[in-house]
């Protein structure tokens, strides 16, 4: 499933084609995806335009110039391609071939620009809903979301402060929606061996007694703000079914310290340690016993 910094490169791609233009037409070709498209899905989007592209947790929220926002999300194998005039030129460097399957294309927007922006979505975990602005804080999918890890929010006295008092292993408390939105397992994973802290650890260590950060909270905020940002800006990671807008592939993987690396030396240095693999919650934990503590 994409992950935070895999659904920030598509709203990137994806924002400079949409924002500012009309859908002219809105071609729906299933009744559902995960769940039923919202009544007249097609009909109230054409002719609207949008007026902003933005990213919560792992949500694209596209903002209609008639007050609702268009949500969306990849669920485990949603794309989306842009198409230019109808030429089929896929624009944006590193292309490759995606391997995109266009009987699965499940949404075709067509814009003013003359550009078309399709949704294809092999599984169809995905899905797409249409939410009043003024009520998206508290619609069931955006109610309980915790801090953005990539915003001004997320610092060490802040991680001390969601992680004080709290039994559960420092992995799992991480994953927690309602804390930080949108850290999955890949990142999660890649963020504490930076920060040197194992994954095993009670997530409660992270606060001392009178719930100052610790040493290791500060390492660990600086290592979450860090691999996402490179992951972004190395165009996410990709695993299995995850391509950009434009048919890129990903290829933040290629700097994976831990993540699917059993049995591989442990990168740190003057570490003599191995990669080790755990189950915790049914996912998979990649660290290194040696030097995280």
């Amino acid at each position: 499933m994409p992950e935070l910094p895999e659904v920030e490169t598509v709203r990137r791609g994806l924002e400079p084609v949409m924002l500012g233009a009309a859908l002219v037409k809105v071609e729906q070709r299933r009744a559902d995806l995960r769940f039923p498209f919202p009544e007249r899905f097609a009909e109230r989007l054409a002719g609207r335009v949008v007026a902003g592209l933005g990213r919560r947790a792992k949500y694209l929220l596209v903002d209609l110039d008639d007050g609702e926002v268009l949500v969306m999300h990849l669920g485990m194998s949603g794309r989306f391609l842009i198409e230019m005039n109808g030429s089929g030129v896929t624009p944006g460097s590193y292309h490759q071939d995606a391997g995109q399957d266009r009987r699965h294309d499940h949404v075709v927007f067509h814009l003013s620009s003359g550009a078309t922006v399709t949704y294809n979505d092999t599984r169809r975990f995905g899905f797409m809903v249409l939410v009043p602005r003024t009520e998206l804080g508290v619609h069931p999918l955006m109610a309980k979301l915790g801090i953005e890890p990539l915003g001004n929010e997320l610092d060490a006295d802040r991680l001390a402060q969601l992680m004080a008092g709290r039994a559960a292993p420092l992995k799992a408390a991480l994953m927690d929606q309602r804390l930080i939105a949108g850290l999955g397992n890949i990142y999660v994973c890649e963020a504490l061996h930076r920060a040197r802290l194992s994954p095993t650890r009670r997530a409660g260590s992270l606060a001392t007694a009178t719930g100052r950060p610790t040493e290791g909270a500060r390492r660990l905020a600086i290592a979450i703000r860090e691999v996402l940002a490179e992951a972004v800006a190395a165009g996410g990671s990709t695993l299995r079914d995850y391509a950009q807008p434009n048919g890129s592939l990903g290829y933040f993987q290629h700097g994976f310290r831990v993540y699917d690396r059993e049995h591989a030396p442990c990168p740190t240095p003057n570490c003599r340690g191995t990669i080790t693999r755990l189950v915790q919650a049914g996912r998979s934990t990649f660290y290194c016993r040696s030097c995280q503590r």
